[in-house]
């Protein structure tokens, strides 16, 4: 049995295909690049139907090399917090709101939460602009057109492909309307978000699976009898495709953005532990939760770096950057698209310091990379303060699997903690394929760690 995995990214859509151990095909891989619309007003959206139509030329890619024969099932890794209005007729009104857009704000006269303490609590998030009970009403008074109904961006893609596409529970989880506890949507949470009865997702079962609709079967027939796992937030994907899936092993994760997690058994029912002030938790499955803290700067400085600085290339660069000590560089606030929540700084709120006539674009790559770093040292003290004792970190995504230095002032930051690196660049892809099969368990044995100082294969 091959599996189907589909990571559904802010700045890529990828397909690949896994053998049954979640591990990648050679050559299975189609990829397309997706351009978020970002101002300094703090818009950061995409369009919706373009993002489908690429998802689409990743399925007819795959297909034509056949890659899809031997697939039976399909795993979805997507962004968590992205919602978009749509029609009664299921078109969108309006672009999808990314985790990038900082615009939406409570409406004048809204009081917010009655107890705020309880109510992140309850649903792991706070009343702030990444979430639903923010972004509905915010929408509703930016869309001209009526609105039938609200969904996530994954949400939509599905919907567009499958017989059914309920909101999963861990997608759920990241609009900040649903009781982490009760797997229902939040009363207090859907009250400030103005829902009406009809107007949120219906919410996914317990080991739901969809199907192709007819005409995308006749399409793509490898896929006819395949079936479709509900979808899972791209920060808990890829805690599972790093192999942390238990309060031993942290996650750190730089892709796009970048975020530090800890994964922990808690069924549904169960009251979860206490929730420290400036993390948030959302649900991996029906069996698991995800506490962490994220940040809107990640292998995105890199490319802002790439585009406006004339950076070195390749080897070039490395070498550049081995001169620099891990602590070294230019200082930075690496803020540059605002605060990720429960922060408030706006987008544009990023700085380079120290610079003279001297100060060189490497030196100044070195300092956002090592604010980072930093920023996630702090936030993981505060998140080891709910476990018993000190964590291993395993360094995951894109960014630090294609970046030797990186990796290494990860571990000065984060020392004295062992600290790995998962060699796999595809950790969400994985991490949503051993979720669909029911192998949460056999994440650790099955993650490709290596140490920090090693540089990852060519592939």
């Amino acid at each position: 049995m091959n599996i189907l995995a589909l990571d559904l990214g802010t700045s890529s859509v990828r397909g690949l295909v896994l053998d049954a151990d979640a591990r990648p095909l050679p050559g299975a891989l189609a990829r397309r690049r997706v351009d978020p619309v970002v101002h300094d007003d703090g818009t950061g959206v995409l369009d919706g139907v373009g993002y489908l139509a690429c998802l689409v030329e990743c399925l007819d890619e795959l297909a034509v090399a056949g890659h899809l024969r031997d697939v039976e099932l399909v795993a979805t890794s997507a962004q968590w917090h992205s919602v978009l209005p749509l029609g009664a007729d299921g078109a969108p009104l309006g672009p999808v709101l990314t985790w990038l857009d900082t615009r939406p704000h409570p409406l004048p006269g809204v009081a917010g939460p009655a107890d705020p303490d309880g109510f992140h609590q309850r649903t792991g998030t706070w009343w702030h602009r990444c979430y639903w009970s923010v972004r509905l009403p915010w929408l509703r008074e930016h869309t001209s057109t009526p609105i039938a109904r609200f969904a996530g961006l994954v949400e939509y893609l599905l919907g567009e492909l499958l017989d059914s596409a309920p909101m999963s529970i861990s997608q759920a989880s990241g609009t900040g309307l649903l009781d982490l506890r009760t797997l229902r949507w939040d009363a207090e949470a859907c009250a400030l978000a103005g829902a009406r009865a009809g107007e949120l997702p219906e919410l996914a079962p317990m080991r739901w699976r969809g199907r192709l609709r007819g005409e995308h079967a006749r399409r793509w027939p490898q896929l006819t009898d395949a079936w479709w796992a509900a979808p899972v937030g791209d920060g808990a994907a890829s805690n599972v495709g790093s192999g942390c899936v238990d309060p031993a092993r942290v996650a750190v994760t730089v892709g796009t953005s970048a975020a530090v997690r800890l994964v922990q058994h808690l069924p549904a029912g169960t009251e979860p532990p206490p929730l420290p002030e400036g993390l948030w938790r959302y649900r991996v499955d029906h069996d698991h939760v995800v506490t962490g803290s994220a940040y809107s700067s990640g292998g995105n400085l890199y490319a802002w770096a790439d585009r406006e600085l004339r950076l070195p290339r390749g080897a070039e660069l490395d070498a550049a950057l081995a001169r620099v000590p891990p602590d070294g560089g230019r200082p930075a606030n690496v803020r540059f698209g605002g605060d990720r929540p429960p922060g408030l700084a706006p987008a544009g709120s990023g700085e380079l310091r120290g610079l003279s006539f001297g100060s060189t674009a490497v030196e100044m790559l070195a300092g956002m990379m090592r604010g980072l770093c930093d920023l996630v040292a702090h936030d993981l003290t505060v998140l080891e303060s709910t476990v018993d004792k000190p964590a291993e970190v395993v360094l995951g995504g894109g960014a630090v699997a294609a970046s030797p230095w990186w990796r290494q002032a990860f571990a000065a930051a984060l020392a004295p903690r062992p600290v790995w690196y998962q060699r796999n660049p595809e950790i969400g892809a994985t991490g949503a394929a051993l979720i669909a099969l029911g192998r949460i368990g056999d994440a650790v044995e099955l993650a490709d760690i290596g140490r920090t100082d090693e540089r990852p294969s060519p592939s």
